[in-house]
């Protein structure tokens, strides 16, 4: 047999391959969509719907920022534990998790006004605890810095380290290569990115572990990765600003903090401090709007 003869029986093979894993794919996301529904909103922003789910009652309500790559089902133990006397609201940025792309490249700065849409449009008024966890620190201050008046307190959950948005752990998600493996069903098959486990209840761990092999979502997340390596933010003023460092350690592809029930416990815990100190002052008369601190 020539060279040329096997070297093209085996192109035919690997294309045969990666055509049988693409329609793999395809078939396993179609049956994954029906299985798990969005569990709450899809809002217009403009261009795009985004995807935010909400629970408990209680002004103010906790805002909570997810990590590079993070999807709102992520927040679901620390919700559980902060309803039902406080009204928490996790979301999905663009591209990720149940939230459309959009027409408009992924850029940092955007984050902060599609949120505030967001809020706006889904009935949920200020003002706003705003919580992230790691790299969601950096879209948290970001947003307390434009959206000052209705921010009522900044929660920043082991926030990224250094002077850029890039966060302390690096996931296998925001790879570039990534998304193209998930698209000829390598990744699902391999099963590299969801074998992590969680604390999660299932629902919650089975969408997160539908979205870390969808080529849609990981192409935002290496968008995010880029966009985040050299992003910028001058540090958040003391007030009303409270850092929790949890006892969990990254493990995997996995953020522990929210997906770990100790650490999720803790991080209620410090959100629950901080909402009641807001509401104290705010039923004695001595709390004082940023606006009047200018």
């Amino acid at each position: 047999m020539s060279l040329a003869r096997t070297l093209l029986r085996i192109l035919a093979a690997l294309v045969f391959a990666a055509l049988a894993g693409a329609t793999y794919q395809g078939v396993a996301t179609a049956l994954e969509r029906r299985r798990l529904p969005h569990p709450g909103r899809l809002v217009s922003v403009g261009t795009h719907q985004l995807h935010i789910a909400c629970v408990g009652d209680g002004s103010p309500t906790v805002v909570l920022e997810a990590p590079v790559g993070g999807v709102s089902s992520g927040w679901t133990l620390v919700q559980d534990l902060l309803q039902p006397s406080i009204r928490s609201c996790a979301y999905d940025r663009a591209g990720l998790g149940w939230s459309e792309a959009g027409d408009v490249p992924f850029d940092p700065s955007g984050v902060s006004a599609d949120l505030h849409a967001l809020l706006q449009r889904a009935g949920e008024p200020g003002p706003y605890v705003l919580a992230g966890h790691g790299s969601g620190a950096w879209f948290a201050t970001a947003f307390a810095r434009t959206y000052p008046d209705d921010t009522a307190a900044l929660v920043l959950i082991d926030p990224a380290t250094g002077a850029t948005g890039t966060p302390a752990w690096s996931p296998m998600e925001g790879s570039p290569v990534a998304p193209w493996l998930a698209r000829i069903g390598l990744l699902r098959i391999g099963g590299w990115l969801a074998a992590a486990p969680t604390d999660l209840p299932p629902a919650a761990d089975g969408a997160l572990r539908a979205f870390s092999q969808r080529p849609d979502h990981l192409t935002r997340v290496a968008q995010e990765q880029r966009a985040m390596a050299s992003a910028t933010l001058t540090p958040p003023s003391p007030r009303d600003t409270v850092t929790v460092t949890t006892r969990a350690t990254p493990t995997g592809t996995r953020a522990p903090a929210l997906h770990d029930r100790a650490a999720s416990s803790q991080v209620a815990t410090a959100l629950r401090s901080v909402v009641h100190t807001w509401r104290t002052a705010h039923e004695s008369g001595s709390y004082v709007p940023a606006t009047a601190e200018r």
